[in-house]
């Protein structure tokens, strides 16, 4: 009968350990992998295992006394190593313990113990059964969080690869494009433009160099891109002029990748164009991508997961984590756990946020700020913003419309991204409520809303020409509320202040920074950057899109969330990375650069009309026009000397009577031979000049000579 009973209860316990059984997520697994789950297994079916014996053991007083029978039986069987267990114990009980000599109240340890001993399973009428079960559970649970938290930390195969190259976007704000290849194929992700500094004269936007691009494009499958802001789609119509790729997004981006097409005369390349479904994996090349909800300063950001066989990069595009959006669509972070639970390799993260503590505020929090101002306003207002910033140009005209104001749209690149957005039923708004430039002064002030770009200060923008008084309808008057609700792009802030300066002294009332939520940003803060993180517990980290230091600010945050320092990289536009699941190293760097763009005329300029622009605006220029006599070496007449950025007008005679002197001294020791060639006389006497002039004014300007040999 106790034989009967005792397969009983094995057979029971099995059962209940198969219940409990854990199981590794990830089939695929090398040696060191499953060792260590097995590992984790045995532990936790030990005390699973002890937990049921503990279980059985603690029945009413006559079960008690049929397993006391039992277990008499088995000591009678084997006394022999009963009576060597029975020692081994009683030594035991004979050690003093951490928990016996802390006894409380002065209670007698060694009486306590045999207090709480008493009231023991008699399997564990021990410590050392105690200590086994905690020690096997405390590993257990060690190898269960290591798993959790580094899903591929044992994966360490190199038979497959991935290369990631940026080609713009990093060491600076703006300009983002990556490319994404494996040995057979490849995949682009973003062409943004990014803005000029002050010393690129006569340059309106500058594009990535497409060098790398002409070098693999056999293997380019396709474009990705993961939302329609200007600094990441901003050079797809001057890709598109010299490439034809798909070009995969989702409805908004292509919308306004469409209007750009129209502009840049690409109407056919439409045809490219394959709109894609969010949760939903595409096949590109040896690519499966996924585009995944993110919230963002613009309607339609994604994330993205791209699965190859090396493994999984999620590349979280510009991002924010709003949980309270203007149109609902809080970030799909569900989906972006459940790539993190599968295990990602390499996680490519936005980091232009990177300094800032805590959380970026949300969207819906400007609405507050604009109620308050349309409420205080008598005259018109006027607000500016990013063109592409739809929720807030939407949540302006909803306010404008509570206080019973008809809207002016003014701006092609605000009518058109609003418009498109209407269209594909992004924003509802009623077209009745909106009125043209000409109607404006038709209705009163304190009737109408001007949405306008300009937030930026460009020069050839519709607030900048209203605050010159050079708009053909609009005119700013001491009543009108402006509202500048965006902030100044690096680079930026000087044409931001200028602007502003034009507006206050019109005498309009500008909000601008002394309203502190006229603008929240689109980019993520430091918990909301460690919140990604840790969702994907990614093997590698790569920081993207920012400046060196917003980089390396975000390395040390994703270090803080546990990854590994010799798992993160600092990439420069123009490294090219290899990933696989064993390590991730630099394997070479390939030419990348910048194209000066007239937007004025949609064409390039060439590098070096930039630098001679660059070179008169530092130094100017100086024409010499002379007539050389051949044989006597010596001038016929006295040049003619024309400089422009150099000398005062005043000093111009004194100046060409200098030059004349410098001419006079350099035929007198001049050779025969510069006399027969008239281009080597010229470069001749513009390296004479140039060195005197340097002598004198510390200066290198442009030394344009026109020499005629007679």
């Amino acid at each position: 009968m106790n034989d009967k009973n005792e397969e009983k209860a094995v057979v029971s316990q099995g059962k209940s350990n198969k219940k409990r059984r854990f199981r590794p997520r990830n089939k695929e697994r090398n040696g060191t992998a499953n060792e260590a789950v097995n590992s984790a297994q045995s532990v936790i079916d030990n005390f699973f295992a002890s937990d049921e014996a503990s279980d059985k053991n603690a029945q009413p007083s006559q079960q008690k006394q049929t397993n006391k029978n039992h277990n008499a039986n088995k000591q009678n069987k084997h006394g022999k190593q009963n009576s060597n267990a029975q020692n081994a114990q009683t030594k035991q009980e004979q050690k003093p313990n951490a928990q016996s000599n802390s006894g409380s109240n002065g209670e007698n340890p060694n009486k306590k113990q045999k207090k709480i001993r008493k009231n023991l399973p008699a399997k564990l009428n021990g410590n050392e059964q105690w200590q086994q079960d905690i020690a096997n559970a405390m590993e257990a649970n060690k190898a269960t969080h290591e798993l959790r938290l580094e899903p591929l930390k044992f994966q360490n195969s190199t038979e497959h690869k991935i290369r990631v190259t940026p080609l713009g976007g990093l060491g600076e704000i703006g300009g983002n494009m990556t490319v994404f290849e494996t040995d057979t194929s490849a995949i682009i992700v973003d062409i943004g433009m990014s803005f000029p500094s002050e010393s690129m004269h006569g340059v309106d936007i500058l594009i990535p160099d497409f060098d790398y691009v002409r070098k693999i494009k056999d293997k380019i499958k396709g474009v990705i891109i993961t939302h329609a802001h200007e600094d990441h789609i901003g050079a797809v119509p001057y890709f598109y002029k010299e490439f034809k790729f798909p070009i995969y997004a989702t409805p908004l981006p292509l919308g306004m990748i469409n209007n750009k097409f129209e502009e840049h005369g690409l109407k056919q390349e439409r045809s490219l164009f394959r709109s894609v479904e969010k949760r939903k994996p595409y096949i590109i090349g040896d690519f499966e991508v996924e585009w995944i909800h993110i919230t963002h300063s613009i309607i339609d950001a994604s994330a993205l997961a791209i699965t190859t066989k090396a493994g999984t990069i999620i590349h979280t595009g510009d991002f924010k984590i709003d949980h309270t959006p203007i149109d609902g669509y809080a970030s799909d972070l569900g989906r972006l756990a459940y790539y993190g639970e599968r295990g990602v390799l390499c996680l490519m993260s936005d980091s232009t946020n990177s300094y800032r503590e805590g959380f970026t505020k949300s969207e819906s929090s400007v609405g507050k700020t604009f109620d308050a101002i349309f409420s205080k306003a008598k005259g018109r207002v006027i607000m500016s913003t990013f063109s592409s910033n739809i929720h807030r140009v939407y949540q302006a005209i909803e306010w404008g419309l509570k206080y019973n104001r008809k809207v002016c749209v003014i701006g092609r690149s605000m009518e058109r991204n609003l418009y498109t957005a209407m269209e594909l039923g992004y924003v509802k708004l009623d077209k009745k409520i909106f009125i043209d430039a000409n109607e404006v002064g038709k209705f009163k002030d304190n009737e109408v809303l001007i949405v306008t770009t300009g937030s930026q200060g460009e020069t050839m923008s519709a607030l900048y020409r209203m605050a010159t008084d050079e708009h053909k309808y609009i005119k700013i008057k001491p009543s009108d509320q402006i509202i500048i609700s965006s902030k100044a792009i690096p680079g930026n802030e000087g044409s931001v202040s200028t602007i502003l300066n034009f507006l206050i002294k019109s005498g309009a009332s500008v909000a601008y920074q002394d309203f502190s939520e006229i603008h929240v940003s689109g980019h993520a803060a430091q918990e909301e950057q460690k919140l990604m993180l840790r969702l994907i517990k990614p093997k590698f980290f790569l920081p993207v899109h920012g400046e060196y230091n917003h980089i390396a600010k975000h390395k040390e945050t994703a270090m803080s969330c546990g990854v590994d320092e010799r798992n993160i990289y600092l990439m420069s536009d123009g490294d090219q990375m290899e990933i696989c699941q064993k390590y991730m190293k630099r394997a070479k760097t390939v030419k990348t650069g910048k194209v000066f763009i007239d937007n004025q005329i949609n064409k390039q300029i060439s590098d070096d009309v930039v630098i001679d622009r660059q070179n008169l605006a530092e130094a100017g220029v100086v024409m010499i026009i002379a007539q050389i006599s051949r044989h006597s070496q010596k001038l016929i007449n006295k040049p003619r000397v024309i400089s422009y950025g150099l000398v005062a007008d005043r000093q111009d005679n004194e100046f060409s009577k200098e030059m004349e002197e410098v001419l006079v001294q350099f035929l007198s020791n001049v050779k025969e031979e510069l006399l027969k060639d008239n281009r080597m006389l010229e470069a001749q006497v513009r390296q004479v000049i140039r060195k005197h002039i340097f002598r004198k004014i510390k200066k290198y300007p442009t030394i344009v000579p026109i020499i005629y040999l007679m």
